[in-house]
């Protein structure tokens, strides 16, 4: 039954958790802008947890459901949306905007939803294995046009987005995520403790990521077993995951173990990245890497693969940084060979572009809209 009574002048926005995840650290970025900009904002989670809790700027309500997943959590979302009404309802990821969209059906309301793709859906059906997973995708050409706008993080992804869920493609906006601000180059500015980075016997390159697939690490080493053949050079991977053991076992038989240090989560990647003589991102396929502008944000050459789909973008066809082919361990070699002893600072003017405060305004008027 239809709730009658007017909505509330609240966004919400719809995240599983706050683990360390790039798409969480976008998240917290836009709460941060829309806060500043003057809304009030619910930040409601599947269940409270992980290591970005703390960065949850002050003002923000917080809702949390304590459940392992979201559809768990679903009759506890449409009691918060009958109870609450907010204006809208923000969802990222698409387990969690399928669920937004199941939710403001069940509960009769209103609200308006707004659903947001971070990464490529093609890619990722291709490389799910389960049942559930695969269900979960099947969905999105039937749900998605119940939403009230689209969004995808990239053109790239707005065009996979389109394509999947069988929208016209004038139905999927884009807007880059919300990365750089004055808090990012404050945080650049810190030192390291890092022994790489006072000793300096080699330049270092840095990647950072989950340790999945998906980033491409396994060729990244292989790339770096080829640049350190020709030049002393260290490599340290930022970021967790269940490919770590794998990717211990490859330095070793590679012979670069010594000169690898994957250090897993790393509180302020920025001041790592401003030390570092390049930066590498490695995907086989993206969104819209926010890695990779972060990373030209604090000045560090870079050099990526122009995977499906971002890096192109960012890098205006390579402009401001070399682009090489996914899955080719030569040629990312060679780009970092070419990428060390470059100047500094050739991104950092692109970088702003995909500012906190665009962003917000962008997503504010989505949110906004009659």
């Amino acid at each position: 039954m239809e709730v009658s009574t007017p909505a509330r002048s609240r966004i919400a926005v719809l995240l599983h958790d706050l683990r360390g995840g790039g798409a969480e650290r976008v998240a917290l970025n836009l709460v941060r802008g829309m806060v500043a900009a003057g809304s009030e904002i619910d930040l409601v989670l599947v269940k409270a947890e992980g290591k970005y809790l703390k960065d949850i700027p002050p003002g923000v309500r917080v809702i949390n459901f304590d459940k392992s997943n979201v559809y768990k959590a679903l009759p506890a979302l449409v009691r918060y949306l009958r109870r609450e009404r907010p204006k809208a309802v923000l969802a990222a990821l698409t387990h969690i905007n399928l669920a937004a969209l199941i939710a403001r059906r069940l509960s009769g309301v209103k609200t308006r939803v707004v659903v947001c793709e971070h990464n490529q859906i093609s890619y990722k059906i291709a490389a799910e294995k389960s049942l559930r997973g695969s269900l979960i995708f099947k969905a999105v050409p039937r749900l998605y046009p119940w939403a009230d706008a689209v969004v995808a993080v990239s053109n790239g992804v707005a065009d996979d987005v389109a394509k999947v869920s069988r929208l016209p493609r004038e139905r999927v906006l884009c807007i880059y995520n919300p990365i750089h601000d004055q808090s990012l180059t404050d945080a650049a500015a810190q030192p390291v403790a890092h022994p790489w980075f006072t000793d300096r016997q080699a330049p270092v390159l840095i990647a950072a990521g989950r340790l999945h697939p998906q980033k491409g690490f396994d060729v990244l080493l292989k790339a770096f077993q080829k640049v350190t053949a020709k030049t002393p050079c260290r490599l340290i991977i930022m970021g967790e995951g269940d490919e770590r053991d794998a990717l211990e076992a490859l330095a070793k038989a590679l012979g670069v173990a010594d000169h690898v240090s994957l250090i897993g989560f790393v509180e302020n990647p920025y001041a790592m990245m401003a030390h570092a003589d390049a930066f590498v991102l490695s995907s086989r396929w993206e969104g819209l890497p926010t890695v990779l502008v972060e990373a030209m944000a604090t000045g560090v050459p870079v050099v990526s693969t122009n995977c499906p789909s971002g890096p192109d973008e960012i890098l205006v066809d390579g402009d401001y940084g070399l682009l090489v082919p996914v899955e080719d361990p030569d040629a990312l070699a060679e780009g970092i060979l070419a990428t060390l002893g470059t100047p500094r600072g050739r991104g950092l003017k692109r970088a702003e572009v995909f500012s906190v405060d665009a962003s917000a305004k962008a997503y504010l008027e989505v949110l906004s809209a009659p």
